[in-house]
């Protein structure tokens, strides 16, 4: 069965956050029907405007009864209190597809659905959205988790290809260290780069953007291409009065800020450095405690 014979479902969309929005105008433009979107805040309300003109604001109530599938897009700690709401008040139903998206759960958070004999899927994009357009082509570029009873499973990754993207099976109880891993190369990314950010500020830098920009590219295009070979620097050189010098500059930069943050942060990651430096060859043992020793 092709795509455009795959048959077209009726979908509700719980929480019109920057995912729901997203998600659920990606499945729009494959031709499934959006029958509603629960939205309370002013900016979702003006998210579901934008991006799901047209589609009726329901209450989740509503919604579940209604749709053919739901897409459960509310945050982590929601889902399971979200459900066995709904699924008390008798508006989930057997055959009924029940999605969400967070990247900690699989189908576990969605099984007081399951004993009424809905169908769970759990799909996670490795995606930050900004709840816009933009989305619509980046989803085209991504991979999406899904963790779904091996009967379903075909069912949300016909549904991810919908999006455009591409599936990757993840097993439940592996969900946990795939979420890990994701965050940390994401949401600490943005943290280290955004202290980089700071730094550069502080050293006189106008545009500290465009000092990052085309190193923290490379950077990412080589470890994506030979993972750890990719490392360089003062570390994996066994450089270590280079290391004393960026800590004297960064307890400098603490102190004026009553802030040491950036310092620890680069503490912990330089430690961790290190050792991926010794592993590979890179640094001897000698090397590798003389920077731990000026780390300490």
């Amino acid at each position: 069965m092709s795509q455009d014979d795959a048959p077209r479902l009726g979908i509700g969309i719980i929480g019109c956050g920057r995912v729901g929005a997203s998600i659920g105008a990606a499945w729009r433009q494959a031709g499934h029907a959006i029958i509603g979107v629960s939205a309370t805040s002013t900016a979702s309300l003006e998210r579901a405007e934008d991006m799901l003109p047209g589609v009726p604001v329901l209450d989740p109530d509503a919604i579940a009864e209604r749709a053919e599938l739901v897409l459960v897009a509310v945050p982590d700690d929601e889902i399971a209190p979200l459900v066995t709401g709904l699924a008390d008040l008798g508006r989930i139903h057997a055959g009924q597809i029940l999605v969400h998206c967070s990247g900690r759960y699989g189908t576990d958070v969605l099984d007081a659905g399951t004993r009424l004999g809905a169908l769970p899927i759990a799909l996670h994009p490795s995606l930050t959205f900004t709840g816009t357009d933009v989305d619509l082509s980046r989803l085209r570029q991504a991979t999406i988790a899904v963790t779904a009873p091996a009967p379903i499973r075909p069912v949300g990754e016909a549904l991810v290809v919908e999006l455009g993207a591409e599936p990757i099976d993840i097993a439940e109880a592996d969900r946990p260290l795939y979420h890990a891993a994701i965050t940390h190369a994401s949401n600490h990314s943005i943290t280290i780069l955004a202290e980089a950010m700071e730094l550069l500020t502080e050293a006189g830098v106008a545009d500290p953007s465009a000092v990052l920009h085309t190193l923290v590219d490379a950077s990412v295009a080589n470890t994506m291409q030979n993972g750890p070979k990719a490392l360089t620097g003062p570390i994996s050189r066994g450089d270590v009065g280079t290391i004393e010098a960026h800590l004297a500059a960064l307890s400098e930069f603490s102190l004026s800020r009553s802030n040491p943050a950036v310092r620890n942060s680069y503490i912990a990651l330089a430690r961790s450095t290190a050792a991926k430096a010794l592993a590979m060859g890179r640094i001897t043992e000698a090397q590798a405690q003389q920077i731990l020793s000026a780390l300490d």
